[in-house]
């Protein structure tokens, strides 16, 4: 079966806690730093996460935020890296941020992975380094 996407649901939160200390690159050095009010604070409103499943697993998931214009986390879990679902997830909360009157995205990765030309690759224009130390990018809608 393809795997489906679908808004996430607050049953999500633990398999998506669990699948983002799981992957391979960007991992959390401090598992505590992002919490499970942080995922909450994603569900509903101006934020909104999606995630894609198939019968029995979650597959990825994807954060974003209409008061920043900023996907804020999107991760693929290693044996379903390289199908089409990162894509498809950014895809999704790309077009949900334009929907909201957003025109001017960003998001930011660690510098060197995988992620970093992912984003390249699909038109994201890198920023430079963030204070952070992390690649930013900016993706502005067609009709800018």
């Amino acid at each position: 079966m393809n795997p489906s996407i679908r808004t996430a649901r607050l049953s999500d939160i633990p398999a998506i806690m669990a699948l983002r200390l799981n992957v391979r690159e960007n991992r959390l050095q401090d598992p505590g730093r992002i919490t499970q009010a942080c995922y909450l604070s994603y569900l509903t409103g101006r934020r909104r996460t999606w995630v894609a499943e198939d019968e029995t697993q979650l597959l990825g998931f994807v954060c974003s935020d209409r008061d920043d214009a900023r996907i804020w986390a999107l991760f693929i879990a290693p044996e379903s890296e390289g199908k089409g679902i990162g894509k498809a997830l950014l895809q999704q909360a790309v077009d949900w941020l334009h929907a909201g009157g957003c025109h001017k995205l960003q998001l930011s990765t660690e510098p060197g992975t995988r992620a970093e030309g992912f984003y390249r690759h699909l038109g994201w224009q890198s920023l430079g380094l963030t204070e952070e130390g992390e690649v930013g990018f900016l993706l502005t809608s067609p009709s800018d």
